[in-house]
């Protein structure tokens, strides 16, 4: 019975050289072959489409200390890879950016092919006092250049409100062009995109207006509640 054993183990030992010496032809063993499978398997979490989030300061992450991981965009897409979702998120906000800036920029813009479109603009209009009338066309040109471009995107829209001292008539004009908007393109719609942050102190920098990297988790929870069933 050890001689049989013996044998068994030099004979296994031997052929174990023999594939070792042999050239890149020669059959692999199980767990090579698995091993080489899995290799070449593509990376199913890998991002394969985009999703362009298109607006201000809001969405450009201003004043945190770091942007590139800190901005609401930023905590969507590690969203997205926890729900091992094939999609890259772009950050196309501009500090500073009114609808008539983001049409102007829309254009370049959407050189990148673009699956899913975010539109959060509108918030600086609104602080300005420039006319519901006006940002709701200039808003609307940036979606028809969307559609018309890329027809198949699936749009979301972000839901903005000014403060009482605006005026009530104005700030209850602001508030509802967003979901006129949003049901006229058949678009998702983010009610609101500083709920529970806006007018909150703690979460707010000290200008009042931009979250803090807290502040930004909550925002990208309130845009996330709406994408996730878009993508």
């Amino acid at each position: 019975m050890i001689q049989h054993h013996l044998k068994k183990i030099l004979t296994l030992a031997a052929m174990a050289a023999l594939v070792a010496c042999s050239d890149s032809n020669t059959k692999s063993t199980d767990a090579d072959t698995a091993k080489s499978a899995e290799q070449n398997v593509p990376n199913q979490s890998a991002p394969v489409k985009t999703v362009l989030v298109f607006g201000d300061s809001l969405t450009a992450g201003y004043g945190l200390e770091d942007p590139e991981d800190d901005a609401y965009p930023s905590v969507l897409q590690q969203k997205i890879k926890e729900a091992n979702l094939p999609y890259n998120v772009v950050n196309g906000g501009n500090s500073g950016e009114t609808s008539a800036g983001g049409l102007s920029r829309i254009d370049w813009v959407l050189k990148r092919k673009v699956d899913v479109f975010v539109l959060e603009l509108g918030a600086n209009d609104g602080l300005r006092g420039v006319p519901v009338k006006t940002t709701t066309q200039n808003l609307q040109a940036i979606i028809d250049k969307v559609k018309d471009k890329y027809p198949d995107a699936k749009l979301v829209i972000c839901g903005m409100q000014m403060p009482p001292s605006m005026g009530a008539a104005y700030t209850a004009d602001y508030k509802a062009m967003f979901p006129k908007l949003a049901e006229k393109n058949h678009m998702a719609l983010v009610p609101f995109l500083l709920e529970n942050v806006g007018g909150i102190a703690k979460l707010n920098q000290a200008d009042g207006i931009h979250p803090t990297k807290e502040g930004a988790k909550i925002v990208a929870n309130n845009v996330w509640k709406v994408l996730k069933d878009v993508l």
